[in-house]
This record gives structure tokens, sequence and C-alpha cells, in this order.
């Protein structure tokens, strides 16, 4: 469980995704999560295609907390999801990342604004994720681990960051 995407705040890569193109995505997203079809892969692939030999896990909810959208993925007994699974499993931190197509805008001081043409294709497991604080965090049906127990205090490093950076930025 943990942060997916982050509206309104620029990324690593200096994107920005604004609340009400993401806000859209996930809702159609949504369809995917009920069908049991919302899959990703253990880290980006150069297609945009999902290859079914590659998924590790599947995305089972997704909702709003602020600008944050948080999910909870349920990791596959694939081999690509027995690594994701060892790999957490040794304490390995690890994050997500959105795949995604469309556009994208200048906005000024090198920042870049995704598109309305912007979809939504999905999230993978990645060891650098674009949007700040976006790490995985291993839960279970009895227990669930905060993330700060996960990645301490880089998490709040990040969030700090992050809110000093929107602040000058808009």
């Amino acid at each position: 469980k943990g942060i997916l995407q982050r509206a309104g705040a620029p990324n690593q890569n200096e994107r920005v995704y604004p609340k009400s193109i993401l806000m859209r995505e996930a809702k159609k997203y949504e369809t995917l999560i009920k069908e049991r079809r919302a899959l990703g892969e253990l880290d980006h692939p150069d297609s945009s295609v999902i290859n079914l030999k590659n998924v590790s896990h599947n995305v089972r909810e997704i909702h709003w907390e602020g600008n944050d959208l948080v999910g909870t993925v349920e990791i596959l007994p694939t081999p690509s999801g027995n690594i994701l699974k060892e790999l957490l499993k040794a304490n390995i931190l690890l994050g997500i990342s959105s795949r995604g197509m469309g556009s994208v805008e200048p906005i000024g001081k090198g920042k870049v604004q995704v598109g309305e043409d912007f979809e939504l294709l999905g999230w993978d497991f990645v060891s650098n994720p674009s949007t700040h604080g976006a790490f995985m965090t291993p839960v279970n049906e009895s227990k669930q681990v905060v993330s700060e127990d996960v990645c301490g205090n880089y998490c709040k490093a990040h969030d700090l960051i992050r809110e000093i950076i929107t602040e000058l930025s808009w």
C-alpha cells in the first residue's frame, strides 16, 4: 500500500499532473480494478502494452488522500511477482511509477504539465519512482505497516521538500 501518484506537484522528472486529469484517469482505471485487470509489471517496459509474461501485481483499490492518489496492490504468484515478493521480503525499498501516454506542455522553470490527452495505463514497480515518496509498504491481513517504518526520515524529507517546491512553484 502507498502513494501511487501526486497531483499538482512537480515530480523528479519535472512533470506535473493536474488533479483534474488524474481524477478523470483514476475514475476510468477503477473499471480495470473492478474487472481484476489492473495489472502492472516489474520495471517499466519499452512498450505501452502490458506484457502478461512480465506481470507482477494487480492494483486492488485506489483512493484520494488530498492530492495523493493512494492504492493497494496485490503481488501475484508469477515469475515477476515472485521476484517482487522476494525483494520486499529482503527489505528492499521499492517504488511504484505510473505508465501513461500523452503530450506535455511547458509551464516554465523547466517544468512540463501533462496534457488533456493523457491516458493512464497503470503502475509498475521500479527502483526509483519519479513521484516523491511513492514507495510501497507491505501489509498483511492482521497488521498494517506504516510507511515511515520502511523509509524513515527519507519519506519525511521528501514530503517537506515537496511542500516547499509546491509553495515556491505556484
